[in-house]
């Protein structure tokens, strides 16, 4: 089995007494990155936290960069793994400064409670200025745009070079110019030779970029459809998806929906 593949065989999660999410069979290969859809309570977040081995499934198995879980230590797997999401932002305080938050990613932690070494900084100089943040480094962090902070926490999930990241809704909060800024570096990262591979959590269509190759699509905790994105993301399942009539058009490369106002 290659080390970089992720599986999931018979995936259930039931949370007091409710099912989340119910059988779900999936595998991510190397050099590919996914996105996953859904809307609201369709279970994609606790998808994510099963996948970092935040939760664990009440049934199935669970493999992740190789690593079958009940068989290996998902402490030192989470450091593989790079998250991206709103819980990470809310724990962070506003007078962190950016480029210590970039390191603390290579400790896993918020805070730094190690010393770090010169090409700590070194490597998250270079990251910032991959990520188009090197000139707010010397800012408090509670000044930050929306934009700016998703960029640093990127920059941060990327510094201990990590083969998995995962990225819950990034998109959410921004404005137009700031998404579509977010949008634009993740697709370049997604296209660089040295790419982790990438899941990625939205509920729009218009937010998946050339980069991302695969779509899961996920209603009520199952697994209504998965594959290349040019077979999935198609008006009849996404209107199942929603459950609601949906139009989906692709131009130059993207994907854009219209619902059906009568409908809703």
């Amino acid at each position: 089995m290659n080390a970089e593949w992720i599986s999931l065989e018979d995936v259930t999660f039931v949370r007091r007494q409710r099912v989340i999410l119910d059988r779900i069979h999936w595998t991510v290969q190397p050099g590919h990155h996914w996105v996953v859809l859904g809307a609201n309570g369709s279970g994609k977040t606790t998808l994510l936290q099963l996948l970092a081995g935040y939760l664990w499934p009440t049934r199935g198995q669970i493999i992740v960069l190789g690593e079958r879980f009940g068989q290996t230590d998902l402490r030192e797997l989470r450091k593989k793994i790079g998250w991206v999401g709103s819980f990470l932002q809310a724990q962070i305080p506003s007078t962190q400064k950016p480029l210590d938050l970039v390191v603390s990613g290579k400790y896993a932690s918020i805070g730094i409670f190690e010393t770090p070494e010169a090409e700590d900084y070194r490597q998250a100089r270079e990251l910032a200025v991959r990520l188009k943040c090197q000139d707010i480094l010397d800012l408090p962090y509670g000044v930050l745009s929306q934009g700016e902070k998703q960029r640093l926490l990127i920059a941060r999930s990327l510094i201990h070079h990590p083969r998995l990241l995962i990225l819950d809704e990034p998109c959410s909060g921004l404005d137009l110019v700031a998404r579509e800024q977010l949008l634009h570096t993740l697709d370049e990262l997604g296209r660089a030779p040295d790419a982790p591979s990438m899941i990625f959590v939205t509920h729009y269509l218009e937010e998946i970029m050339p980069a991302f190759s695969h779509v899961f699509l996920l209603q009520g905790g199952r697994c209504l459809a998965q594959g290349k994105k040019e077979e999935i993301l198609r008006s009849e399942l996404l209107s199942q998806t929603f459950s609601i009539p949906i139009q989906v058009k692709e131009e130059a490369d993207r994907y854009w929906t219209r619902v059906a106002l009568e409908a809703v």
